[in-house]
């Protein structure tokens, strides 16, 4: 279809162009070429309104159709191969667009799975899934998607957050089943297939996927809602001054000069633009539709996991047995793991790896309890709870708090004992709250938050970014109903990554998915497609795509309202057809050039190297102050027993962790940071309230260091010593997560 535009607008240049020459040499033959121009370009136009018709809609196409045809008629030749031209080009750069866009979103769907192996005997066969059968034996590797809903010949662990919303692990024991579509996040299984891979669960959503696709109904083009209004009106002065004069010329200079090109052409151009800016920034847009539609986008549905959130569990709090060194703890558990493919074994490597991690011998991991080594000669068990689970107040309290924080533990066994509890959980992302007031501000109404975790979990994500709504264990079927209710009130944009997205996605007015962890079935089912693994290319992308749509609608009403007005000019007699062409090229290049201001950037402050550095370095300083805000947690804990000399130990070492390095970084951020940040934001005051905070930091710090210079901890000062670490916990937890959701989500990978 593109060859063909290109070779229509060649075409009809050439006629116009050949035309003007023969005009020039007054041989004659200059009506002959412009005829050719302005008929070639009649035929695809009239099978294009025939389309629109067809559909339901009365397009820019009938309006072009009928000043083509009325050119003809009357002789008017040059008028009508110019339209043509205005015609072809505007084709051109519609299908550009969506050619560039579905070669970026091919890439990407590629990366689908389409072989498996199957186990026969003691051999490993390469097959097409398509070939797995009821009652074969399919092998999974780590990392790989299970292709055929099976039951598992042995114990497996499996990434279900496709499916269920759910970032965690969970494991799955021999003869339990399980659902194609999950990952295997632990070590090679067995499983024997149920049913074929076209009867699976992840062929069933995309099913579904397809189905809300072909119900949705597509959103209409802004160049057709102006040309619905434009045409009646056109045609209708057009008859009136034939009417009226019996001139038929006159009537087709009023639809010459009534030529939707700023239609045919600004909007395409604008559209187009906004497109190619969307994908400078990070995000394909499938078409020109989609750009629209996510310009003018009153609701956003999202989904949890993997979107808001990490989609990936991370180390939250290291909680430790009586005498224990968290930092020891966590890096012992980080030597057993590190050869294990496991999920949460990543997650405790990656935060004990700038603590340094000792080696480990004689490591095995045994699917679904767990990994075990020797470290420093004595015999370490990362995984699950040792057989006699500690009836002490650490221990219990370790499990009160995996509870409410919604965190999964992960046991530490050092010779035989239970040394530790690791906490770790899917945590939001840093640039998700800065992306949902950016899309408040760009003008979206109301925020709703799908997923299909838990109630408790879906709530504190949901309250700490403000939602306006939030429903949780939704599946994929009650997530279409959720995105279509949402759709029947205003303008709809569904974001998600996971497979159990896709049906939703697909029955958005605009799907997007993010691509970075591979859910193809996701980018499938999307309008557009986020290409790195942030959230914050969804705000700019929808504020390009408000930009383009608002220049279009400006370039449109520019254009149309000039052309009313050359319209009238030409029903009192006074601008011929030749000239209204001319006319109406002047007001092309007026609102083309208009449209063209897409291109330009977003009136964003580029943020200068020097800015990048600083916030990439004082983000970098959170994550290694980790210990320091958990030695200030457990100081407060150790109080719980009262003045001990465990309590005393452990509140001078919070003290001291706190002077030494706590208070040196905030000191340096209110004399490089902030000074910075005011000038990126333009305005000094814009951190005052983070000013504020490290006052009371400070403020708390010194009131610690009172406590601890009267000696030893007595039993009068546990209430008031409890009080200012616990309140010295919150406030460094608020504050980290201001300036981490507010400065430090300003750069990319941060």
């Amino acid at each position: 279809m593109e060859r063909f535009a290109r070779a229509l607008l060649v075409l009809t240049a050439a006629a116009v162009a050949v035309g003007l020459v023969l005009w020039a040499l007054d041989t004659g033959w200059a009506d002959v070429a412009w005829a050719v121009g302005a008929a070639a370009a009649l035929v695809p136009a009239v099978w294009w309104a025939v389309v629109d018709l067809r559909a339901g809609r009365l397009g820019a196409d009938v309006l072009a159709v009928l000043a083509l045809g009325g050119t003809l008629a009357v002789g008017e030749y040059l008028a009508g191969a110019v339209i043509g031209v205005m015609l072809a080009t505007g084709r051109v750069l519609e299908l550009y667009a969506e050619r560039r866009a579905g070669r970026d979103l091919s890439a990407l769907l590629d990366r689908s799975p389409t072989r498996t192996r199957l186990r026969v005997g003691d051999e490993l066969t390469p097959v097409d899934v398509d070939r797995v059968a009821p009652g074969d034996t399919v092998v999974v590797l780590p990392g790989e998607i299970v292709p055929v809903d099976g039951r598992l010949a042995m114990t497996g662990t499996f990434d279900q957050s496709a499916l269920t919303g759910e970032p965690l692990p969970v494991e799955r024991l021999a003869g339990e089943q399980v659902s194609s579509g999950v990952v295997n996040a632990g070590g090679a299984v067995d499983i024997v297939a149920v049913r074929p891979a076209v009867e699976s669960t992840y062929a069933g959503i995309v099913r579904l996927a397809g189905a809300a696709s072909a119900n949705a109904a597509p959103v209409a083009r802004l160049a057709d809602r102006y040309a619905a209004v434009f045409l009646p009106f056109a045609v209708v002065i057009a008859a009136i001054a034939w009417a009226l004069t019996g001139d038929a010329v006159r009537a087709v200079a009023v639809l010459v000069t009534a030529t939707p090109c700023p239609l045919l052409l600004a909007v395409p151009i604008a559209v187009t633009a906004g497109m190619s800016r969307a994908s400078r920034q990070g995000v394909v847009v499938r078409d020109g539709r989609a750009l629209e539609a996510l310009g003018r986008a009153e609701t956003a549905v999202l989904d949890k996991t993997g979107t808001v959130t990490v989609g990936a569990p991370t180390v939250t709090d290291v909680l430790t047995a009586p005498g224990r060194d968290r930092d020891a703890v966590l890096r012992t558990a980080a030597a057993v793991e590190t050869l294990s493919s496991h999920v949460l074994a990543s997650a405790i490597v990656d935060a004990a790896r700038p603590l340094g991690i000792p080696p480990a011998t004689d490591v095995s991991e045994e699917p679904g309890q767990g990994a075990t080594g020797t470290v420093d000669g004595e015999v370490v068990t990362v995984g699950r709870p040792p057989r006699k689970v500690p009836s002490s107040g650490w221990a219990v309290s370790a499990l009160r708090r995996a509870a409410l924080d919604g965190a999964t533990p992960i046991w530490v066994t050092i010779g035989g004992k239970a040394a530790g509890v690791v906490l770790a959980k899917d945590e939001i992302r840093l640039d998700a709250a800065r992306t949902l007031r950016r899309l408040r501000a760009v003008g979206l109404r109301r925020i709703v938050l799908l997923t299909g975790d838990r109630v408790d979990t879906a709530a504190d994500v949901g309250g700490l970014l403000g939602f306006d709504d939030v429903q949780a264990e939704s599946t994929p079927e009650t997530k279409v109903e959720r995105v279509a209710a949402e759709r029947s009130q205003a303008v709809t944009l569904m974001v998600g990554d996971g497979l159990n997205d896709a049906p939703a996605l697909a029955t958005a007015d605009v799907g997007v998915a993010l691509s970075a962890r591979g859910a193809t079935a996701a980018a499938q089912a999307a309008d557009a497609v986020i290409l790195s693994d942030r959230i914050d290319p969804l705000a700019d992308a929808v504020e390009t795509a408000s930009h383009a749509r608002r220049i279009a609608v400006q370039s449109a009403a520019t254009g149309l309202g000039l052309s009313v007005a050359a319209m009238g000019v030409a029903a009192f007699g006074l601008l011929p057809p030749v000239a209204g062409a001319l006319v109406q090229e002047l007001i092309d290049v007026a609102v083309i050039l208009n449209s063209l201001r897409a291109l330009l950037p977003n009136r964003h402050r580029r943020l200068r190297v020097r800015d990048r550095e600083l916030l990439r370095r004082f983000a970098g300083e959170h994550e290694l102050l980790v210990p320091v805000r958990a030695a200030v947690r457990a100081a407060a804990d150790s109080l719980a027993d009262g003045a001990t000399e465990l309590s005393d130990t452990e509140t001078r070492r919070a003290y001291r962790l706190l002077v030494d390095h706590l208070l040196p970084h905030e000191r340096a951020e209110e004399h490089e940071l902030y000074p910075a940040v005011g000038e990126m934001l333009g305005s000094s005051e814009s951190t005052a309230t983070m000013s504020r905070g490290h006052a009371e930091i400070e403020r708390l710090v010194r009131r610690l260091a009172r406590h601890l210079s009267e000696g030893p901890v007595q039993p009068g000062q546990v209430d008031d010593l409890r009080a200012t670490l616990y309140g010295l916990d919150a406030v460094l937890t608020l504050h980290f997560a201001q300036e981490e959701q507010g400065y430090f989500s300003l750069t990319p990978n941060t």
